[in-house]
C-alpha cells in the first residue's frame, strides 16, 4: 500500500467538498426538513452517503460493465447532470422536479441529493487519478462534514440567513460549472 499524500487527499477533499456541496445544499435541506415535518436522521443519512460512495468507488466500474457502459460515457452523462445542477444553483431555476417521500433521510437527502449522479461520476474520474486510499480519506472527511451540516442544519439557517445561503448556493454553482466543463473535456478530449 502506497502511504497517503496529503496533496492528493486535500484535492480529493476538496474536489468532492465542491461536488456534493452540502453548505449549497443548506436551503434545499432546510426545505426537506420543513416538508418531512422538521426532523432529518443525520447518522443515518450520514452512514447512507458513506456507503454509496465507498460502495461505488470500488463497485462502480462492475456495475458499468454489467449495463454496458464504459467510464467516460458515464462521465460524460454526468458532468451534464453537474451542469444542469450548477445553472439550478446560480440561476435560481429548477430544471428537476421530484415528489416528497414519507422519510427523507435516504432519499432524497442521501441519494441524490448528497451522493447523486455527480459524485458517482466524479468518484470514477478520480480513482483514475488518485490513489484508493487518498480517496477513501477524502470520502471520510467529506461523510463528517455531511454529518455536522445535518446535524446543525437550524444553527446554519441561523447563522448565514437567507442572504448568506443565497450566496453560498451562487458561489458553488459557479465552482460545479467548471468542474463539470473540465469533467467534460477531459471525457471527450477537446
Amino acid at each position: 500500500m502506497h502511504p497517503l499524500i496529503f496533496k492528493e487527499v486535500l484535492s480529493v477533499t476538496m474536489i468532492l467538498f465542491a461536488i456534493i456541496d452540502v453548505l449549497g445544499a443548506i436551503p434545499v435541506i432546510i426545505e426537506l426538513r420543513q416538508r418531512a415535518g422538521g426532523h432529518i436522521e443525520s447518522e443515518k443519512a450520514s452512514i447512507a452517503v458513506l456507503v454509496l460512495m465507498i460502495g461505488f468507488l470500488f463497485g462502480g466500474n462492475e456495475l458499468l460493465d454489467i449495463i454496458g457502459l464504459d467510464v467516460s460515457s458515464f462521465a460524460i452523462a454526468g458532468s451534464l447532470v453537474i451542469f444542469i445542477i450548477a445553472m439550478e444553483m446560480v440561476l435560481g431555476a429548477k430544471f428537476f422536479k421530484e415528489e416528497m417521500p414519507e422519510t427523507i433521510s435516504i432519499v432524497p437527502l442521501a441519494f441524490p441529493l448528497i451522493a447523486g449522479a455527480g459524485t458517482m461520476t466524479t468518484l470514477l474520474s478520480l480513482k483514475s487519478q488518485y490513489q484508493t486510499q487518498d480517496i477513501l480519506v477524502g470520502i471520510v472527511a467529506n461523510t463528517l462534514f455531511v454529518y455536522l451540516v445535518l446535524k446543525n442544519v437550524k444553527w446554519l439557517e441561523r447563522l448565514f440567513g437567507k442572504t448568506g445561503i443565497n450566496i453560498l448556493r451562487k458561489a458553488f454553482g459557479v465552482i460545479l460549472l467548471a468542474i463539470a466543463i473540465k469533467l467534460f473535456r477531459s471525457n471527450t478530449h477537446l
